[in-house]
């Protein structure tokens, strides 16, 4: 048996004015993946247990097959595993955003998606301070990542209790009220207040001034925890399975899990992500590994921006460069299964994460027919079909 597996991060949503009252799956011309919708299995899926906040890590992990209760400690620790970070046994590893903070409020969770060079440089800074036994960086060490996605390490881990909130999820508004808190909070502010200072007259921000941008303002410390190991998937399902993504905490979910990692060139992350290469990359991966996982980022960031018109855009070049050739492919096997889930809504009208179980649709060998019209967030609620706790549902697309 050959599976694939399809995750448009973000692609739920809710109906839009724009769109003339409908969600960006339900106006997308999607034909590929409505006939899967239609010729299998349309349902709805709890990504995002009970007390945890909606994100791609709880969500990807619990589409994988793997209860958050038992392996999510943060976010961070999943894309340390991605940058192959050494974590030490008294380290915590925290996710630092850089953000454009002005008046108070969360203006861009991504300081305008920044470019790498400028991250890498603004790091390097953070870094050379901490090395040169900067108070506020005492037990510090900062990583670059990809763009305004960089880490933390911090230690002791004892000083580090505290709750952080995801800056994405408080697109435009005060963040007075949403600053680390606990035992730990005056440690993650004064390292977020001393960052505040070191970048405020960078050269990097000096030239985003000069060029009309505006300055990467802030870092912003949340998704904490320390490593977890995981059940290699090979052993948990029996499969030998690779993944396609452009970011880290994909790429660390499935290093974590045993996972191989196809690297795709032009895969951004990104609005301008090469579809095409992604659906090449998989459909020739399936020669070789039992199940293809493609992760696409360009809806969740659509959703972000509040962006409806490239949330539909994106979905079908999902449809047209990913889903159609991968049900090409999969067609010359005997026997098959094509699975295509988002891991959780991102609506373009709060721009931010929702807990809302979304809907996923499975085709292939010995699954039923549910006869729906789309592949929609209206026509899977119609169907009846819940599965909860999620991390079932990949033992259901599994099962023969």
């Amino acid at each position: 048996m050959k599976y694939a597996i399809i995750l448009p991060d973000g692609a739920a949503d809710v109906p839009l004015p724009q769109l003339g009252g409908r969600t960006p799956l339900a106006a997308a011309r999607i034909p590929n993946m409505d006939a899967i919708a239609r010729t299998g299995r349309l349902g709805r899926v709890v990504t995002v247990p009970t007390g945890f906040i909606p994100g791609t890590d709880v969500a990807s992990m619990t589409l994988f097959g793997y209860d958050p209760h038992v392996y999510y400690t943060g976010r961070a620790p999943i894309e340390a595993a991605a940058r192959g970070l050494a974590v030490g046994p008294d380290e915590v590893i925290f996710r630092c955003n850089f953000v454009t903070i002005l008046g108070g409020r969360m203006c861009d969770f991504t300081a305008g998606h920044i470019s790498q060079s400028e991250a890498e440089q603004l790091i390097a800074e953070l870094e050379s301070l901490a090395r040169q036994s900067d108070p506020a960086f005492a037990g510090c060490k900062f990583h670059a990542g990809v763009g305004y996605r960089n880490l933390m390490l911090a230690s002791p881990v004892a000083a580090y209790d505290v709750k952080c909130t995801p800056p994405h999820d408080i697109p435009n508004q005060a963040v007075s009220g949403h600053l680390p808190r606990g035992p730990g909070a005056e440690r993650v502010l004064k390292i977020m207040e001393r960052a505040a200072e070191v970048l405020a007259d960078h050269p990097v921000n000096q030239a985003r001034r000069a060029a009309g941008r505006d300055p990467v303002s802030d870092i912003w410390l949340w998704g904490q925890g320390r490593p977890r190991r995981f059940e290699p998937f090979a052993e948990r399902f029996g499969l030998r399975t690779a993944a396609i993504t452009a970011v880290d905490i994909i790429r660390g979910l499935a290093i974590s899990m045993g996972m191989e990692l196809i690297d795709v060139p032009g895969a951004t992350g990104y609005f301008d992500t090469d579809y095409a290469g992604k659906g090449r990359a998989a459909v020739r991966a399936l020669d070789d590994f039992d199940l293809i996982a493609v992760h696409v980022e360009a809806t969740d960031e659509a959703g972000h921006a509040g962006n409806a018109t490239e949330k539909v855009k994106a979905l079908e070049c999902i449809d047209e460069h990913i889903v159609a050739p991968l049900l090409e492919k999969l067609r010359q096997f005997d026997e098959w299964r094509i699975l295509v889930v988002p891991d959780h809504y991102t609506p373009c009208t709060t721009t931010a994460h929702d807990a809302t179980p979304t809907p996923f649709a499975l085709a292939g060998h010995d699954v039923a027919p549910s006869n729906a019209a789309e592949f929609s967030e209206a026509a899977a609620a119609t169907t009846g079909i819940m599965v909860d706790p999620g991390h079932k549902l990949m033992g259901q697309f599994l099962s023969q």
